[in-house]
This record gives C-alpha cells, sequence and structure tokens, in this order.
C-alpha cells in the first residue's frame, strides 16, 4: 500500500471521481468530448496531485500540488452548475456533487495548512 491511500482526502478524491463518471455517463453524446471530457479530467486531477504531492521531496512541494488539486476541486464545481443549468444534473445529483466538493475543499485547505511553516 503507498502512503497516499491512507490518506483519507485522497480516498475522498476517488470517491468523487466515482461519483462524477456515474453522473456524466448519463449525459448526451455531443458532450462526450465538451463538459463530461472536462468532468472527469478535473475530477480524476485531485486524486491524481495528491499522490503525486505526496512523494515530493518538501512538504512545501506537496502544498504545491495540494494547492492544483484544489484548484480542480473547484473546476469540478463550477462544471457541475453548468451540468445542472443545463438539465444534465438533477438537484440532488448535483448537490452530491456540490457537497462532495466542499469537503474536498476543506480537507485540502487544511492539508495545505498544515504542510506550510507557520
Amino acid at each position: 500500500m503507498f502512503n497516499f491511500e491512507k490518506l483519507d482526502v485522497w480516498q475522498k478524491a476517488v470517491a468523487l471521481a466515482d461519483t462524477i463518471y456515474l453522473q456524466t455517463r448519463k449525459f448526451p453524446t455531443e458532450e462526450r468530448f465538451g463538459l463530461t471530457n472536462q468532468m472527469r479530467r478535473a475530477s480524476v486531477s485531485i486524486s491524481s496531485n495528491i499522490a503525486e504531492g505526496s512523494f515530493r521531496m518538501s512538504q512545501t512541494d506537496f502544498a504545491r500540488f495540494i494547492e492544483i488539486a484544489t484548484g480542480s476541486v473547484f473546476e469540478v464545481t463550477s462544471q457541475a452548475f453548468i451540468a445542472q443549468k443545463q438539465n444534465l444534473l438533477s438537484e440532488e445529483e448535483f448537490l452530491a456533487i456540490y457537497r462532495g466538493t466542499e469537503e474536498l475543499s476543506r480537507m485540502l485547505s487544511g492539508l495545505r495548512r498544515s504542510l506550510l511553516p507557520s
């Protein structure tokens, strides 16, 4: 087992990506290279950056990868708003994604603060 697999934040990021894949499966085919692809790539980027950053030589480097992961969380959130406005996500589906991104944002913020010198 790799160390990043033990991180709750990484596990939550993988769970969010799973949710995004499930929800975007029902998007129309014309969105395959648009919103579907964007949401999937951004959601996968979150856990990927956590994993990659966890093996950097310094905590400052790791914190930078956490910052990048946080940016991807915000991308997914913004894209979920657009998907909802386009009637691709129901209110319930949108809220599930939104709650997940809110939680990840808080967790990533806390992790980043713990990595940087006071």
